[in-house]
């Protein structure tokens, strides 16, 4: 059976909550409401009375998604956040670092009797050194201690297969590395939902589908799922055995079985988002005017999810956004994300009516708060980190490189996306020396490279974890064979078929040149005419040779081409390859600067 929460351990926990030390400080927040309705009926939210409690009772719901495993403050860009200013202008503050989050987290629930931690999904996976090299364990008790009381699935859940998600949900060591610490891993304190996600044998969920909060007669139920495409952004073993059903369809069928058990009051809990008009955490995202609100996948599913559904907890696209996007019934229903590595909570008010069991969606209130890093540290976060990085530091603190600056990963062509396809291009020229040229997807390159020093090994020096936070996957980097028409129509895929909406501009190495004309649609924004290799065009006909990671070489991220390819060859792992690059090419004294990133021609 679905799980519900244990009345006794639930409350256990809140007592733990409340009689820890909360340090006292002003968040920034950006506000999104429904409406400043009043409530129905005599009661105010909250008023006890002493035969019993008030109709109405305010459930604050704090969430975030996406940590990525982000125990340390996020280094560069994927460690700020955008807010815009009175007068229009707009400023970064750094933001994210569980030692922060933990402060902001429980300093929000001070005084609030009924408060629930909830998340949007991809808590593990993609993450820096300190948890990736342990398989995520320090991320999963950084989230216990976080007292998240339950999540959603997200892709990067199934990055190391089901049965790697079931050992993060149930304990155990790992089947290949052992255990780290002196004692076993006991696993997730919360639960893992994962209502759309079947094993195609036994065809039921593999993780529970649902979860209910109670308190007091208060009911909450939540149901979790993944965006149905996670097989085209994960690699194939990741996935295997398993089937990706409709979220919408998903969301439905068990909000009707949550209806049945009296379950009224129902959030959903979904790793698939949208884009808003602004990169400000704080932006109206209800504003009127053209060009204004959100877009993406995040828009059709609210619209159809049934409006027995209260709020939707989503994430995915690591943007942050407070929105009211009607439902089926043409009533507003919040729909909330904040952004990605714990930079961002969001603070939600459901005002539950006692009487109906359901929440007065008149009331809602949400907010994204920046977790500032002015605010003291959470001590246990503290000693978890350093307990993490003392077991990684003889790996993790080994110089790989040296820059001369900041290497970015943001932009259709980034400096750091150059760099990494130059490292796998000179990779696959080691395995084969009529290798041509290299692409590298652009999702798969987690963080810049900061010129400053981090953790004391000195400014431009790259460290081995460092690397590992760029590229954590463990792809391989392969060497295939493709025709030009096939290099050709990889290139167009990027703005065509899956990736027409929402375009995946793959990173190239030296050489390799062509203009994308985003004025125009679909495939045709990719010239083809101005495709050029080392300066001659390329011929249809001819075959070149192509290095890719692993991922891409099976057709993930909606490159169906790049699946076609013969005369296979393996190569080491990527991260091995941007090692081997950086210590080939660089030193103390001769640093490597950050490419122009110039061999894209963007018109827009």
């Amino acid at each position: 059976m679905p799980a519900t929460s244990p009345a006794s351990a639930h409350q256990e926990r809140r007592r733990r909550r409340t009689n820890r030390f909360v340090a006292l400080t002003a968040g920034v927040v950006a506000v999104g409401a429904l409406a400043a309705a009043a409530l129905p009926g005599s009661a105010s939210a909250g008023e006890e009375h002493k035969g019993g409690y008030g109709r109405y009772q305010d459930v604050q719901l704090l969430s975030f998604n996406d940590l990525h495993g982000n125990l340390e403050p996020p280094a560069g860009s994927s460690g700020r956040v955008t807010e815009t200013q009175a007068d229009g202008t707009t400023k970064t503050i750094d933001a994210g670092g569980v030692e922060y989050l933990a402060t902001h987290l429980r300093q929000a629930r001070k005084g609030e009797k009924y408060s629930i931690t909830a998340a949007g999904g991809d808590m593990v996976g993609a993450s820096p050194l300190i948890s990736g090299l342990f398989h995520d364990e320090p991320t999963i008790e950084a989230l216990n201690k976080l007292d998240l009381d339950v999540t959603s699935v997200g892709n990067h859940e199934f990055d190391e297969g089901a049965k790697e998600l079931a050992r993060l949900q149930n304990g155990g060591c790992h089947p290949k590395d052992g255990c780290y610490a002196d004692e076993k891993f006991k696993g997730a304190d919360f639960p893992y939902l994962a209502a759309n996600v079947l094993d195609e044998k036994t065809k039921r969920p593999i993780l529970e589908p649902y979860w209910v909060w109670k308190k007091n007669g208060v009911k909450v139920g939540f149901i979790g799922v993944t965006l149905e495409g996670t097989p085209d952004i994960v690699s194939a073993e990741g996935v295997k055995g398993l089937s990706f059903k409709d979220e919408v369809e998903t969301i439905n069928k068990y909000a009707k079985v949550l209806q049945k058990q009296g379950v009224k009051s129902i959030v959903a809990l979904l790793h698939e988002g949208g884009f808003p008009a602004s990169t400000s955490y704080n932006y109206d995202c209800d504003s009127p005017g053209a060009g204004d609100g959100i877009s993406g996948p995040i828009v059709d599913i609210a619209k159809n999810v049934t409006p027995q559904v209260d709020a939707l907890v989503t994430g995915h696209t690591h943007n942050a956004y407070v929105c009211s996007i009607a439902d089926p019934a043409g009533k507003p229903r919040m729909v909330t994300s904040a952004a990605s590595f714990g930079r961002l909570y969001t603070d939600t008010t459901l005002t539950y009516d006692r009487k109906t069991g359901d929440i007065a969606r008149t009331a809602v209130k949400s907010a994204n708060r920046v977790v500032t890093r002015d605010v003291p540290k959470a001590p246990d976060m503290t000693e978890l980190i350093s307990k993490w990085n003392t077991l990684a530091a003889p790996i993790g603190n080994k110089p790989i490189g040296y820059i001369s600056g900041d290497i970015g990963n943001t932009g259709s062509e980034s400096p750091l996306g150059d760099l990494i396809a130059d490292a796998q291009l000179a990779h696959g020229k080691q395995l084969d020396p009529e290798t041509d040229l290299a692409l590298m997807n652009p999702g798969g390159i987690r963080a810049p490279l900061t010129y400053a020093a981090k953790a004391g090994e000195g400014d431009g020096v790259v460290t081995y974890a460092e690397g590992f936070t760029v590229q954590p996957f463990a792809n391989t980097v392969n060497l295939q064979d493709f025709t030009g028409a096939q290099v050709i129509q990889v290139l167009k895929e990027q703005v065509s078929g899956p990736n027409a909406g929402a375009p995946k501009v793959l990173q190239v190495s030296s050489g390799l040149t062509y203009t994308l004309d985003l004025t125009k649609s679909g495939a045709d924004r990719v010239v083809t005419d101005s495709i050029r290799l080392n300066g001659s065009a390329i011929d249809p006909a001819a075959t070149y040779r192509v290095a890719t990671n692993s991922f891409l070489a099976g057709g993930g991220d909606g490159f169906p081409t790049l699946g076609q390819g013969t005369n296979d060859v393996v190569g080491s792992d990527d991260l091995t390859a941007l090692e081997q690059y950086l210590t080939a090419n660089s030193s103390a004294s001769n640093p490597i600067a950050p490419p122009k990133a110039d061999r894209i021609t963007i018109v827009k």
